[in-house]
């Protein structure tokens, strides 16, 4: 079956944001706009467990209020196909926006008109960077009390340092906002009435400014600048054509559909970002930021194709997206249920059809692909066939994970994979009833098999199962949805800090292996040197034996033994980072020297030199911001400094007051229950995990005696 739609006629989209800022109001709009749904759900009326958002269905997503896992919906606009994924703005799912990204060609990034830039805004920001993904800010909220679009673009501008061009701006603010200035267009658009079916009127830049009249006069200084705002977004974006510059500069004028291409050439480039507003509950501006959609985010393939990587994951080549090339896909999210496993892709080269078999490149297996389903959030369609540009999942493979290339078996490609933060944080997990025992483990394997964020491992000293996550937060909703996913119930232990150690100082330090009783024996001498490196340079090994001394057989085993025996440091057992280890010397014996006496001797070797080198304990440092009313700082303030935080900046925040700073994550459990008691339920907060941190030596002890507990 040929092509039905040419590629120019899809959009692969994301909405990204803080937590709050309104990206499933915004996707429900679109939904209901685009003619996919014909009634509005809002997430505030979810809580009862009676309704549902669209992409908000999980059972954990409605009692909360907040998006969970990222979730998938196409939808058309105009003659062109959107495949639109709503992400989590909370910093215990930014895997989800993390492998989001990864698959799409633009990013619509959401904006709280109040609260501005957020700290989470600014991490999603960061991946976006990562995946060189083209974006547009939508300035949300402009109906709330304290909304200020020219803060929020002054953030945009200075705390994402990012090329942002006005191409609306807000008529009014709070209960006065009544539509927006379209600059492009250089026409005013004011609605009618706040109704999800109302209508707007176009009229002259004029027209607004003898009609309206706004309390603020910040909203009326806009308003007499918008032709100087208009001539200002004319120059930034025609500077992207010289002809169409030059024409401007000489005549004044310009072509209403250069000026477009002009504004997409730099939206697609990273050169310009486009800034629309609106309020999505008030139902004002989403039609126009579909359109902006449509005008300004690439096509697949647009912006380039995916890399071709080796094994080692150097880049090698590159994939175009294109239907006339060997299929090739990227899995990026892994949903598993009672019914089976959901496998989503995006395709980027070639045809797949329902019943060919694809090779899992990264593991080396064969899949075939029995059923292909398009996804609308919850429910599903059957599909023939996917093509080139497309997102989709395929049900029931049983080898692929989040991450694995598949590929024409007869053409095998290794697509350039995505990169996952690893946990800060573990609990225990144990199964409710006894006879639940094997059930759990195959239930948290599922679960960590769809979330590469999660990790799962069994104390070697304790026997008990250890989960590990990205907070306090991750960790509880995954426990629940074993319970409403896949019918396993199991308690909870305390949250535990993923510590770290290193080392203290430089290490010279020689170690002999000798046993001997009867037949042949064992001997190897390592003489090592081991030296603390700088934050994240990980573990590095150098081989540095000159005149054999060593001989090179035995070299894989020393770095071997090194990695290995790092993974368990000489403080508290945990994993020893960032350091150099240098193999400078050594002795064999012709007979008694084999592979496994030198990894026995590196291993001691390792353990007495951390010993010796005063090893520090790290703790990890999340990057903490509280919102709430002036009146509670004094209390916000004082609290943090008792959890051994660092304050770095304080102020305003329309009308709220905000305080930035460090503090440990060992300190931060329960920080919810003191926060909502300290502001009457009025002050929200936002974690993120920033850096590693010695711990101070008098508090070593103290910390391991609270994690042992």
């Amino acid at each position: 079956m040929a092509r039905q739609k040419p590629l120019t006629r899809f959009r692969n989209i994301g909405i990204i944001a803080h937590i709050d800022a309104g990206k499933t109001t915004t996707t429900e709009r679109v939904l209901y706009y685009t003619g996919r749904k014909h009634q509005i759900v809002n997430t505030h009326e979810t809580k009862d467990g009676k309704g549902s958002t669209t992409t908000d269905y999980m059972e954990q997503e409605r009692k909360r209020g907040i998006t969970i896992q990222s979730a998938a919906v196409t939808t058309e606009w105009k003659g062109y196909q959107i495949n639109l994924i709503d992400t989590p703005g909370h910093v215990d799912f930014t895997i989800e926006v993390n492998r989001s990204l990864r698959v799409l060609d633009g990013a619509v990034v959401v904006f709280d008109g109040v609260a501005g830039v957020e700290p989470q805004t600014e991490t999603n920001w960061r991946l976006a960077d990562q995946y060189h993904v083209p974006r547009l800010c939508y300035v949300n909220k402009m109906d709330r009390i304290g909304a200020n679009f020219a803060h929020c673009v002054k953030g945009i501008r200075e705390r994402l340092n990012a090329p942002a061009l006005l191409c609306q701006v807000p008529l009014g603010s709070s209960d006065e906002f009544c539509g927006m200035a379209d600059l492009v267009a250089g026409v005013a658009l004011i609605w009618q009435s706040d109704d999800k079916d109302s209508t707007w009127e176009t009229v002259s830049f004029e027209e607004a400014q003898q009609r309206l009249k706004f309390a603020a006069a910040a909203d009326n200084d806009a308003l007499a600048r918008l032709p100087a705002l208009r001539q200002e977004m004319l120059e930034h974006a025609l500077a992207m054509d010289d002809d169409a510059f030059e024409r401007l500069i000489d005549t004044g004028e310009h072509d209403p559909e250069v000026l477009k291409q002009c504004i997409r050439k730099g939206c697609v480039s990273g050169k310009l970002v486009p800034v629309l507003c609106g309020s999505s509950y008030k139902n004002k501006g989403v039609q126009q930021l579909l359109d902006a959609v449509v005008d300004y985010m690439p096509y697949p393939g647009e912006n380039g194709g995916i890399a071709i990587v080796d094994e080692d994951g150097h880049v090698i080549g590159e994939q175009a997206v294109t239907d006339d090339a060997p299929a090739r896909a990227l899995a990026f999210k892994v949903i598993n249920d009672q019914f089976g496993t959901l496998t989503f892709c995006r395709i980027y080269s070639g045809v797949i059809r329902k019943g060919d078999t694809l090779l899992n490149v990264t593991r080396g297996k064969k899949e075939r692909v029995g059923r292909i389903v398009e996804v609308q959030a919850d429910h599903t369609r059957e599909i023939e066939e996917t093509r080139a540009g497309d997102i989709c999942a395929f049900v029931s493979m049983k080898e692929t994970e989040t991450g694995d290339s598949l590929s024409d078996p007869a053409h095998p490609a290794l697509l350039e994979r995505m990169r996952f933060p690893d946990p800060v944080i573990s609990v225990a997990v144990e199964p409710k009833s006894r006879n639940d025992v094997d059930k759990l483990s195959t239930a948290l394997y599922k679960m960590v098999k769809a979330d590469p964020s999660l990790r799962m491992e069994v104390d070697q000293e304790t026997g008990q199962t250890v989960l590990k996550g990205m907070g306090e937060l991750h960790l509880e909703i995954t426990i629940d949805r074993m319970r409403t996913e896949l019918g396993v119930e199991a308690n909870m232990g305390k949250p535990k800090v993923s510590f770290r150690e290193a080392f203290g100082q430089t290490v010279e330090h020689t170690y002999t292996h000798k046993k001997q009783s009867g037949g042949s024996g064992q001997f190897a001498e390592v003489k090592m040197i081991f030296e603390p490196g700088e934050p994240g340079s990980g573990v590095i090994f150098s081989d540095e034996v000159v005149g054999g001394r060593v001989p090179r057989e035995y070299i894989p085993a020393v770095e071997h033994a090194i990695t290995v025996e790092s993974r368990q440091g000489q403080v508290a057992g945990y994993e020893v980072v960032d350091f150099k280890a240098r193999l400078v010397d050594g002795k064999y014996h012709d007979v008694d020297s084999s592979a496994l006496a030198f990894e026995i001797a590196a291993r001691a070797c390792f353990r007495e030199a951390q010993k010796l080198s005063k090893p520090k304990l790290l703790e990890p440092i999340m990057s903490l911001e509280v919102v709430t009313e002036a009146s509670y700082l004094g209390d916000i303030i004082g609290d943090i400094n008792r959890r051994r935080g660092s304050i770095t900046d304080q102020g305003q925040k329309g009308s709220s007051a905000f305080v930035q700073g460090f503090v440990p994550l060992s300190e931060m459990f329960g920080y919810i229950n003191f926060l909502r008691s300290a502001t009457s339920g009025r002050g929200n907060f936002s974690m993120l995990f920033d850096h590693y941190e010695e711990v101070p030596a008098s508090m070593v002890a103290k910390l391991m005696e609270k994690e042992a507990k």
